[in-house]
């Protein structure tokens, strides 16, 4: 009977027994192999994004270093306060 109804349809035998194979192939593939693509593919891709690249360790370096002469420019000018006028830090 299921081979008369497929064979009006236009499937022969052997189309039936390899799609019986590929169907599980294709479900075990989609349930198995493409999952761990995807978690494997994004694992990898992030942890490529967490390194610093040499350009960026570059940028930080000389923000540090414009930081830390700001830092010694804010000084001087507040030994300079203190020096002219001792009580600046108490005026609001």
């Amino acid at each position: 009977m299921l081979d008369l109804m497929f064979a009006t349809i236009g499937y022969s035998g052997t189309s039936i027994a390899l799609s019986a194979i590929l169907m599980p192939l294709l479900l075990l593939f989609m349930v198995i192999v493409v999952p761990l693509w995807l978690i494997l593919h994004y694992a990898t891709r992030n942890s490529a994004n967490r390194r610093i690249s040499s350009k960026d360790e570059a940028m930080l370096e000389e923000l540090n270093e414009s930081a830390r002469r700001m830092e010694d420019r804010i000084r001087s000018l507040e030994r300079i306060l203190d020096a002219d006028t001792p009580e600046w830090r108490n005026r609001t």
